[in-house]
């Protein structure tokens, strides 16, 4: 008896399957919604014809994972609207094992922040239409069925489908220029890059060949020669309902996507302390079944939330405020500034002008000669006419012209962004890093799987790892102080192939770990354990737990639990854990992450950081349990204070013991940039006072933003801060939904400011076109690279960083673009070729008295610039400000090489 299956497109809330569908266990779902009303005929007439049995989903029907319980696959066809709850409900349903194909736009018309779950969700997104058909082009990879192989060439109308995860395997190309990708899969995903279903985009032996070819990956198979009838309805088993946070990519490294917390973690209370001279406390003790309610509804947590657009423009003639015209000619303008700096570093370091011996000033040089290539000549135009639209903007809107305006702004925006040389090797000494991700070491599964992702980091010029260490409390090496490694790595030991493999290809291997945050109700899905698990240490140890105000270890609306930073047992912990990773492997930092309390918002009745230890020990201080305090009290500034003084301390600690394990060890913080007032009431995280310590080497300010003027809001005042002593700034970028040439520019504005380099979350998200840029751009990785490292050689890097400097200078003044005086122009040449020559020689001897002189060298220098440049910066301000912000970088690594080569070298010496 032939055995039908019933497919889900989108499964409604809704199904009723077949009964030999149900014993198989195999349900088929097809969506249908307005999006797709007016095709819905072509739909169905195809699948009547694929030999599969299906049930129709009304799209309106799922608001929660629920709703598609029982549902196996679901076919999305031409859906392109999506609402957030709509998404999540998605989302949730994938992660207990649903297989999704989708079609078309996807998700195209739905709102920006849908829209970038559902590239995530779906490991490619819809870029843009063909102009005329093409002919698809199937890729050899697993599970493409070989019979039926002409139809999967057929001739379509269709468009390109970008992939944004490193899961995401290219099915199927166009045949046109550039090859780009018409079929995208991941391992639970497919995704068609036209219409499917509709006449007049492809024809239906196309349609069915794919269809089948997907539904094949998942293990449905099509009856030939048989025709199928929709089942009906598709109608989901009775379910206890599972409540849904909207919850976005996580913000920072921290953020893991996935399902916020709703429910009050499993009741944990804190026994008394039985030391004397310590005040009784009535322990916080929450309820399982229903927390006590807070006084007002919990607000989305804002550290997991990627920053919007600061500027969002739109075709249309929608009215243009003053604010926003100013905004919008100012992103042009700095964007030429950045686009035109980009052209001019890459002309320096590939001498893409054709070269001539010359003289400039009174000094011998190589210069470039006057002739322009015909690529530098469409540059200049491009940038001119760019120019000439910045000063039309206000024309156009006064008249209200708002159509025209934006369009022109658009349309320039995305000309500039085509100028990035994105096709030659730029040199730069900077710290290129990567933050590579548990799930990629889990998809690994092996050394030879990992040696693969570190090939393809060496090959993309990243010198430096943070390789996920501790996650939730799960090391993923097998350790004896943790009581569990992580389950999925079990079997190897990770941290051990990746330190090999770094070395290997002479990349630096940071452990990154999570400190305070012990646990992720995320996570716990993946290990099959509840929903509310607190994870293995709490479990183990409950007095550790902290709470918030209302006796809830998980507050509400977030999904992690914390230690208590004041707990004396759980820092122990954490420092004997740090101390083994450290002491075992060769490791050449340690990354603290979650170096902080959970948010809070004091203002709205939101407190954290009421564990036993810490009320215990305020109390002792003052005489008042800080669980009777809320703010306006006289007492609450000192409630803040000793909460951010617990995680102050630790860092401290943590920094001490491994100078003295080893001396050589690099201490990073990734922490949040929020104004420093703002950041201790809310997460009582203050890494100024970290750096000006010199607990930490390199701050790493999570300003992960949507474009590039967001960005530069977050990133900036951090960059451009002189009070940090001796530790450098290393802004991260997010690449998730982030488009290849916006990373970039984000890129390039972190190199246009004060820096010691940038850093990217995170490897599952590097796409495959982002990786052909860095290949093509960045220096390679090897053992025996003569690029110099930032980290561990800052004064040769910075003598490599001041030649680079000076050949842009040299490039300009042999053009004569650099515009200077004649005694200028002689002072500089004088003046540029000693600085050169004492911080080589800093770079070759770096002692004492090499540095003095560099550092004097150095103020003397930049003093003298500006006046120097005083004719140039009326031409051109942007690049003189970026001139002064790299000699300002020079300075960073002076003083970050100051502490860790000199002073270090000299606690060591003493040592001895």
């Amino acid at each position: 008896m032939r055995k039908s299956f019933a497919l889900c497109l989108l499964p409604s809330a809704f199904c009723l399957f077949s009964s030999a569908a149900l014993a198989e266990g195999i349900t088929l779902g097809v969506v249908r919604s307005g999006d797709n009303a007016t095709q819905w005929m072509g739909i169905t007439n195809r699948l009547n014809q694929s030999g599969v049995a299906y049930c129709v989903v009304d799209l309106q029907s799922v608001q929660q994972a629920t709703d598609l319980t029982g549902t196996k696959v679901l076919f999305l066809p031409n859906v392109e609207s999506l609402s957030p709850q709509q998404a999540i409900a998605l989302m949730e349903w994938m992660k207990k094992g649903g297989r999704l194909i989708v079609s078309g736009p996807a998700g195209n018309l739905s709102a920006p922040e849908v829209r970038q779950m559902l590239r995530g969700v779906l490991g490619a997104y819809w870029a843009f239409p063909l102009s005329e058909p093409s002919t698809l082009k199937p890729s050899k990879i697993a599970g493409q069925q070989k019979d039926g192989e002409s139809s999967l060439r057929g001739t379509v109308h269709g468009g390109v489908v970008i992939p944004t995860n490193i899961s995401s395997q290219t099915a199927a190309t166009w045949s046109v220029k550039d090859s780009p990708p018409a079929v995208v899969n991941t391992n639970q995903t497919t995704f068609f890059g036209w219409r499917w279903g509709v006449d007049a985009v492809a024809n239906v032996q196309t349609d069915l060949a794919w269809l089948k070819s997907a539904l094949n990956r998942y293990g449905v198979k099509s009856v030939s020669g048989v025709s199928t009838t929709t089942v009906g309805n598709c109608v989901a088993p009775v379910a206890v309902p599972v409540a849904v946070v909207p919850v976005t990519q996580g913000r920072g490294v921290e953020g893991q996507r996935g399902r916020g917390a709703v429910s009050a973690a499993s009741p944990v209370t804190s026994p008394q302390s039985s030391r004397t001279g310590i005040l009784p406390v009535t322990p916080v003790t929450p309820s399982p079944q229903s927390p006590v309610p807070n006084p007002r509804p919990p607000m989305p947590d804002p550290t997991e939330r990627v920053a919007a657009a600061g500027i969002r423009v739109a075709p249309g003639g929608e009215a243009i405020s003053p604010q926003e015209a100013i905004a919008m000619r100012q992103e042009l303008e700095n964007l030429i500034g950045r686009v035109e700096s980009a052209l001019l570093t890459a002309n320096a370091a590939n001498n893409s002008v054709r070269i001539a011996e010359g003289k400039v000033g009174n000094t011998p040089t190589t210069v470039a000669a006057t002739t322009l290539t015909n690529n530098q000549l469409s540059a200049a135009n491009t940038l001119q006419q760019a120019r000439d639209v910045v000063q039309s903007l206000p024309g156009l809107i006064a008249n209200r012209d708002y159509g025209n305006a934006r369009s022109q702004w658009l349309k320039t925006r995305q000309s500039l962004y085509n100028l990035y040389p994105i096709d030659r090797l730029v040199e730069n000494s900077e710290i290129r890093a990567m933050w590579l991700d548990r799930g990629t070491i889990v998809q690994a599964g092996s050394e030879q799987g990992l040696a693969k992702v570190f090939d393809r980091l060496a090959q993309a010029g990243i010198n430096t790892v943070f390789f996920e260490v501790v996650n939730a409390g799960y090391p993923i090496y097998p350790s004896q102080v943790a009581p569990e490694q992580n389950p999925l790595t079990k079997g190897w030991d990770p941290l051990a192939a990746a330190v090999k493999l770094a070395h290997e290809r002479g990349m630096e291997l940071h452990a990154w770990v999570w400190t305070f945050a012990i646990g992720n109700q995320r996570h716990n899905t993946i290990l099959n354990q509840p929903e509310n698990y607190l994870g293995p240490v709490l479990t183990a140890n409950p007095s550790w737990a902290n709470y918030d105000r209302q006796g809830n270890i998980i507050p509400v609306g977030q999904t992690k639990p914390f230690l208590d930073p004041a707990n004396p047992e759980a820092r122990r912990y954490l420092l004997k854990l740090f101390e083994e990773i450290v002491s075992r492997y060769k490791v050449d930092g340690l990354q603290l992450d979650y170096i902080r309390y959970p948010f809070q918002d004091p203002r709205r009745g939101f407190v954290y950081g009421y564990g036993s230890a810490a009320r215990q020990q305020f109390q002792q201080l003052t005489g008042v349990d800080p669980i009777n305090i809320s703010p306006g009290h006289s007492l609450w500034q000192k409630w803040t204070e000793f909460r951010t003084n617990q995680v102050d301390s630790f860092v401290a600690e943590v920094s001490q013991m491994l100078r003295q394990k080893r001396s050589n060890l690099i201490l990073s913080v990734a922490v949040f940039g929020y104004p420093e007032a703002q950041r201790i009431e809310t997460l009582q995280q203050h890494w100024e006072v970290w750096a000006r310590r010199g607990d930490v080497d390199l701050i790493l300010p999570m300003a992960y933003a949507q474009d590039t003027n967001r960005f530069q809001q977050l990133a900036q005042p951090w960059l451009t801060n002189d009070s940090l002593g001796g530790t450098l700034v290393l802004p991260g970028i997010l690449l998730l939904n982030l488009p290849e040439l916006s990373a970039i520019d984000q890129i390039q504005l972190v190199r246009d400011s004060p820096n010691g380099g940038y850093a990217l979350f995170a490897m599952e998200h590097l796409s495959n076109s982002l990786q052909t840029i860095f290949n093509r751009t960045q220096v390679t990785v090897r053992r025996d690279s003569k690029e110099p490292s930032p980290l561990r050689q800052p004064f040769a890097a910075a003598a490599n960083r001041l030649t680079i400097l000076q050949k842009e200078w040299n490039l300009l003044l042999g053009s004569n673009q650099l515009v200077m005086s004649p005694n200028d122009r002689s002072q500089y040449n004088t003046q540029s070729a000693e600085l050169l020559k004492v911080f080589n020689r800093l770079a070759e001897k770096p002692n004492a008295s090499n540095f003095e002189a560099a550092k004097k060298t150095l103020t003397l220098f930049r003093f003298q610039f500006s006046g120097w440049m005083r004719l140039h910066s009326m031409k051109n301000n942007y690049q003189v400000q970026t001139w002064n912000n790299r000699l300002a970088s020079l300075e960073r690594l002076l003083n970050y090489g100051e502490r860790i080569v000199l002073k270090r070298s000299n606690s060591n010496a003493v040592q001895r």
